[in-house]
């Protein structure tokens, strides 16, 4: 369809009263088509290309139209010459043939890419609700974009038109023919030269949006230190000509080559599903759009000029240089916001659910589960609110379930109890005293709410709790109240209780031995009772033995803390046993250290012992975890990576604040890029290996299980990779690219595009030639020029 204006072009100028409407309409003709041509040609290359892919093919794939360029330039007087102009208007109707056939071919050879596959017509099914997709960030960016490309074509004609006014001034017809002869050639060879062999290196090292900035920055500074040379008592008016021909040159030079390779990849955060239609109404609308805004603001500047009486040739030119630096500025910080927005559209796409939390989100959240609370949802519901509750704000719990206690089951007023005693509070006292008087109240509940009313309360009344000592009343309730009698009671009370206890821990039904455990833990000592702890811990049931390691922890009682280690050991005991260490906190991280560093032990034990370390998260847990991260490897790394990652990450809670401290007095980001360049390193030879045995492998068993096994090493490498680089980069889109990694392969590569446009260390290039898709032979070579 571009192609067939042609030959009514042909008929027409064979026409004497035609012809200059036809010469017009060929001129208006020609700028269409050079717009569709390169919608055309980036509409193709995003639909058969991936993100990474266009930055390396697209500079040779549009040098096409330099090299046409050239091959036009010097070919059109010798076809003149030979076959005349009618003929030359056929020959180029036949070649815009040949390349819509070209065209076609490739939408029929790869059908899976464009619109018109099956594939593509189940996502346009569903295009509807993209529609209300494109808001937010998402809208801005395309908003952002539009801007980019108006401005960018603004500041084309801007140029084009004071360089040709410049020229008009300065030099005759003849010379102006001439040096535009000499001008064209050598800058379109410069820019074949340039596209061929420099723009896919320098956007792939430096990124699309560090190369984009290069043409408004330098339009800046060469615009300024023209409107300063113009100044007459310096170089004068001569320097408007010689500063607008040098600024034209790279104008011309630049965007054909960097900018325009930069523009079908800006496309890519855009879905799928709507890519095509948004860069075909950007493509569309914004060169006319520009076109106009340029002439208008031309006429408008000059219109002003003269209002102010400025009608000197020289003094305008100076006026609208000043206005195109102005435009360059905007334009400039436009490619800034374009790059969060860049960034930010990306990682969204890849996250899939990943998600965090600001506090706006956490009060909105907050705001919800209170309502969810109060509405007729089910059990389950209410015990997730709750416990998501106590994560958000834990002191302020019980404002949200003291009005609710009453009306509660049982199992959700003992879950709300044993949340809001983390902060018992006296306002909450009688709340919680009226569930002691519910007859046939449900025992867990009736202990927890005593044990709530005696500290919260001012003064200790211990005559309130003896009616609870009765051997009628349920062990759970008598247990407590023993403890809480052993706690605050004089000595003839704690002889009392002491004898309750002994008669619990030593009762034939498990329920009394449980309870009578749990109550020594709530005790402040059990030294008294002590002579039945190696019976207990040898106690058939599990629950007793569980209920005694958590005692032993509750009271620090040191003799047995070797009974706690021991438990690790075993499934049964191994949750129990790891609460009880992480509730003695620093006391026991000497005994845990050394068990986590003894290369004797399992590594499932040490592996136990790191993770109570991580759980007591105290400055002497952190700074223990911090020393063996520098020293250990393998799977011990990962191990320490992960606690501390999980710690890093953790919000809404002190400790958050005090790793980050800690990571920065101990480690700090040079230390982070230590180990990051250790595991590189590690990485590099693992993968020189696997190219070196790769003839081995093939050949026999031995060699192929060995390159099975430098796999598996470069796999867990990489997992250590990544989660060093959660430490000095944004987690969350250092995560959406991991996921994206282990995706298709349009997904890997926005993948590989989110860490080159998030990391900013020296290592950078060779994380990205080691996540390459490409062979590992390949990589080597590229891996020992880009090592920092």
């Amino acid at each position: 369809m571009m192609a067939l204006p042609i030959l009514l072009f042909r008929w027409g100028l064979a026409l004497p009263g035609l012809a200059g409407v036809t010469v017009f309409s060929m001129r208006l003709w020609i700028e269409a088509i050079y717009s569709l041509n390169d919608l055309n040609l980036s509409v193709t290359a995003n639909q058969l290309f991936n993100i990474r892919e266009i930055k390396r093919a697209f500079p040779i794939i549009s040098s096409g139209n330099l090299i046409a360029d050239v091959i036009s330039g010097f070919s059109v007087y010798v076809l003149l010459q030979l076959i005349g102009l009618q003929n030359v208007m056929l020959l180029s109707f036949g070649v815009m043939v040949i390349g819509a056939s070209i065209l076609y071919y490739l939408s029929r050879s790869y059908a899976h890419a464009f619109p018109d596959s099956p594939k593509r017509q189940a996502e346009d099914v569903e295009s509807h609700h993209t529609k209300r997709r494109l808001q937010g960030s998402m809208r801005q960016y395309i908003v952002l974009l539009f801007s980019f490309f108006v401005l960018a074509q603004m500041l084309l004609f801007s140029i084009e038109f004071q360089f040709f006014n410049q020229l008009e001034l300065t030099l005759d017809v003849n010379a102006i023919a001439a040096f535009l002869g000499i001008f064209s050639g050598l800058l379109g060879l410069i820019e074949l030269v340039t596209q061929w062999f420099t723009s896919s290196r320098l956007i792939e090292r430096e990124g699309v949006f560090a190369v984009a900035l290069i043409l408004p920055s330098l339009i800046m500074a060469l615009g300024l230190l023209t409107l300063v040379a113009s100044i007459p008592w310096l170089a004068g008016t001569s320097s408007l000509f010689l500063g607008l021909v040098v600024l034209k040159f790279f104008d011309e030079w630049l965007r054909y080559t960097l900018v325009a390779t930069t523009r079908p990849v800006l496309f890519q955060p855009i879905p799928d599903q709507v890519r095509s239609r948004v860069q075909s109404l950007v493509g569309g609308i914004a060169e006319p759009l520009s076109m106009g805004g340029t002439g208008l603001a031309i006429l408008i500047t000059l219109a002003i000029a003269n209002q102010l009486g400025w009608t000197s040739p020289a003094i305008q030119a100076q006026f609208l240089l000043l206005g195109t630096v102005v435009a360059a500025l905007v334009w400039f910080m436009i490619i800034v916001m374009l790059r969060s927005r860049y960034l930010d559209l990306l990682v969204r796409g890849a996250e899939r659910g990943l998600s965090s939390f600001s506090d706006a989100d956490r009060r909105a959240m907050k705001k919800n589960l209170i309502e969810d609370l109060a509405k007729p949802k089910s059990e389950a519901d209410k015990h997730s609110c709750i416990d998501l509750l106590s994560q958000i704000d834990p002191k302020e719990l019980g404002d949200v379930l003291v009005p609710h206690l009453a009306s509660f089951s049982p199992g959700l007023q003992q879950h709300s109890l044993k949340t809001m005693l983390e902060y018992p509070n006296p306002a909450y006292q009688d709340a919680v005293r009226e569930l002691l008087t519910v007859p046939g109240q449900n025992p867990e509940v009736l202990a927890l709410a005593l044990r709530y009313v005696w500290l919260a309360q001012d003064h200790y009344k211990v005559n309130e709790l003896k009616p609870y000592l009765n051997a009628e009343v349920d062990p759970v309730v008598r247990g407590t109240a023993a403890a809480l009698v052993l706690k605050r009671g004089n000595g003839q009370d704690r002889a009392e209780a002491t004898a309750i206890l002994r008669k619990m821990l030593v009762h034939e039904r498990e329920r009394e031995r449980v309870m009578g455990c749990r109550a020594l833990g709530d005790a402040d000592y059990m030294e008294s009772l002590s002579i039945y702890i190696d019976g207990l811990l040898q106690d058939p049931s599990l629950q007793v033995r569980r209920a005694i390691l958590e005692a032993i922890a509750a009271t620090q009682y040191k003799k047995y803390y070797p009974s706690l280690l021991k438990a690790l050991q075993y499934k049964s005991t191994r949750t129990a046993a790891m609460e009880a260490l992480t509730r003695l906190g620093d006391e026991a991280l000497p005994m845990l250290a050394a068990l986590a560093v003894d290369s004797y032990q399992p590594d499932i034990l040490r592996n136990q012992a790191w993770q109570v370390i991580g759980e007591i998260g105290s400055p002497r847990a952190l700074e223990i975890l911090i020393h063996n991260l520098i020293s250990s490897w393998g799977s011990t790394r990962r191990q320490i990576l992960r606690i501390l990652l999980k710690l890093y990450q953790e919000t809404g809670i002190k400790r958050s604040d005090l790793i980050d401290d800690a990571l920065d007095q101990l480690l700090g980001r040079s230390g982070f890029e230590e180990i990051l360049t250790t595991e590189l390193a590690f990485m590099s030879q693992i993968l020189a290996a696997k190219v070196d045995l790769a003839p081995t492998a093939a050949s026999s068993p031995e060699g192929e299980l060995l390159q099975e096994a430098l796999a598996g090493l470069q796999t867990d490498s990489i997992e250590r990779l990544f989660m060093l680089l959660k430490f000095i980069s944004p987690p969350n889109a250092i995560q959406a690219a991991q996921v994206s990694l282990s995706g298709s392969v349009s997904s890997w590569a926005k993948g590989i595009e989110i860490l080159d446009n998030t990391l900013d260390i020296a290592s950078k290039r060779s994380i990205l030639i080691l996540l390459d898709r490409r062979p590992d032979a390949e990589k080597l070579k590229p891996l020992a020029l880009a090592a920092p």
